[in-house]
């Protein structure tokens, strides 16, 4: 019979965030954040509780990054927009 590491198994892969930050965020950085939530999943799964932490921590970081980066670049684009648009009204 196998046992299951409950400490393992309580470490966050944050897989679903990595793949909403791949299809909507920031793509390099979702490719990326997803390839180490998949390696903490992996790692937590064989046993490695040390490297799913560390790949767990690396995907968080690159998803937060990801999504500030994302918001900085959807308000960038809001704000060009909207000066394009006053300015042709203007006109």
């Amino acid at each position: 019979m196998q046992s299951i590491n409950p400490v393992a198994s309580n470490i966050p892969s944050y897989k679903i965030w990595s793949i909403f930050s791949l299809l909507c965020c920031c793509l390099p950085l979702g490719v990326v954040a997803t390839i180490y939530s998949f390696k903490s999943e992996n790692a937590a799964k064989a046993g490695d509780t040390i490297e799913a932490e560390k790949s767990s921590n690396i995907a968080k970081y690159l998803n937060i990054a990801a999504l500030v980066i994302g918001l900085i670049m959807i308000i960038t684009i809001i704000a060009v927009q909207a000066t394009a648009i006053s300015r042709f009204h203007r006109k």
